[in-house]
């Protein structure tokens, strides 16, 4: 019997294998380099010469989640499931791509399939994520429990889970679940942070500089109304007020807004200041406050290398609400009364920290710092402060309680 006209030959058959086989590698080396663009295409370019390959199917499912290509991505994995039922990888690609639709709920079913069918930790740490990202911390918790028995070495499961305990006041637990982390090389800095503020160690100096820009960068859009409508947030409008009654028709020349966000402070000093300068290590924040247009210099930073690197002078020095981030102020004021001019004000809050403590500042389980007012006066007569007035007033409000602050107003002495 012949082969129809049009019918390849054995030989053409193995040169498209071969070509096939050629794309897939090179595709593969693509993908490890992160030319994503060319692995996609490379990918493609083999399905088309050997259609329905399992292999190449997963690895493009893979790469269109990379490029942010969900529906491509969900079609490229269900035709793997179509093909095998039981692929794990294909399960967990599509849970992928669901995330990436904003499809999250039905994400969790395939990162559970995934889940089921082997024993990795992986798919039910994004499971977990996931549910925390809907706020369903209980059941996260959970699946990050699942996660470490299938991997009891996986750490960024038990960050996760000690989060989650540390929120649920279960301390000794969360005490724990950082402790394993660590062990098990989960980045000791913010690791270290987390097991601090469960276990009262005061000598924590400062949040690390990872936490707090990746805190406000993903916390940038829509920040002001959250902070000012939702926790009731009033430290800059307490600052600022106080500041102008406090020094009547004076004519700011230089002002420093230290950890400035969004921009809140500078724009309630704007009528009463020549040039303000910016500090944060929030690059999105620093957006949103160049969008203000009330800062002449916005510089992204940590507060104590700007203090110790400017050339600028300045005869007002701001920090609302930022010190809860910082531990051990020692270098903060030093860096302050090397910048500041004679007569210079220094106005801040602080979550206040209670008489009756022995510390002088404490790193609680929020994650925030709290500073007793003799560790402040104590810091202002060693460099070259005097005391002007103090105010207590809630800073915001948690879980509808208000959380005690402490308004603090300076003024360099002339030497």
């Amino acid at each position: 019997m012949t082969q129809p006209p049009d019918a390849p030959t054995p030989q053409k058959q193995e040169q498209g294998f071969e070509r096939a086989r050629e794309l897939f590698l090179q595709g593969l080396d693509l993908l490890s380099r992160a030319r994503l663009e060319e692995a996609e295409q490379a990918f493609a370019g083999s399905l088309a010469l050997l259609p329905h390959r399992i292999s190449t199917l997963v690895n493009l499912a893979a790469v269109r989640v990379k490029l942010g290509w969900p529906d491509e991505a969900i079609e490229a994995a269900d035709q793997v499931i179509a093909l095998e039922p039981g692929n794990a990888d294909a399960w967990f690609h599509r849970a992928e791509s669901l995330v990436l639709a904003d499809r999250r709920p039905e994400a969790l079913e395939s990162f559970a399939k995934a889940g089921q069918l082997q024993s990795a930790a992986l798919p039910w740490f994004r499971h977990g994520q996931v549910l925390q990202s809907l706020e369903h911390d209980d059941e996260a918790l959970d699946s990050y429990q699942r996660a470490l028995t299938a991997d009891a070495t996986f750490a960024p499961a038990w960050t996760n889970a000690g989060n989650i305990l540390r929120e649920r006041s279960r301390l000794r637990e969360a005490a724990h679940a950082f402790r394993q982390a660590i062990a098990h090389g989960g980045g000791d800095a913010l690791n270290t942070y987390y097991l601090a503020s469960v276990s009262g160690d005061a000598q924590a100096g400062a949040a690390p500089g990872q936490y707090v820009e990746g805190l406000f960068d993903s916390y940038a859009e829509g920040f002001d109304k959250h902070v000012v409508e939702v926790l009731g947030y009033r430290a800059h409008e307490v600052l600022a007020s106080e500041t102008v009654r406090l020094a009547p028709g004076r004519w700011f020349r230089s002002v420093l807004d230290l950890g400035c966000g969004t921009g809140l402070c500078g724009a309630l000093l704007k009528t009463c200041s020549e040039r303000i300068t910016g500090v944060d290590l929030s690059a999105h924040m620093l957006a949103k406050a160049k969008q203000g247009g009330h800062y002449a210099q916005l510089a992204q930073q940590d507060i104590d290398g700007f203090l110790r690197q400017t050339d600028g002078r300045y005869d007002l020095v701001m920090a609302a609400d930022v010190f809860i981030y910082v531990g051990d102020l020692a270098g903060v004021f030093a860096g302050v009364q090397r910048v500041a001019d004679e007569g210079a004000l220094f106005c801040f809050s602080l979550e206040e920290l209670g008489a009756d403590a022995a510390a002088e500042f404490e790193l609680q389980p929020t994650l925030r710092f709290a500073h007793s007012e003799r560790y402040a006066r104590r810091l202002a007569a060693e460099h070259g402060f005097d005391w002007v007035h103090a105010l207590r007033t809630p800073v915001r409000y948690d879980q509808r309680k208000p959380i005690d602050g402490l308004f603090v107003f300076l003024r360099k002495r002339a030497t």
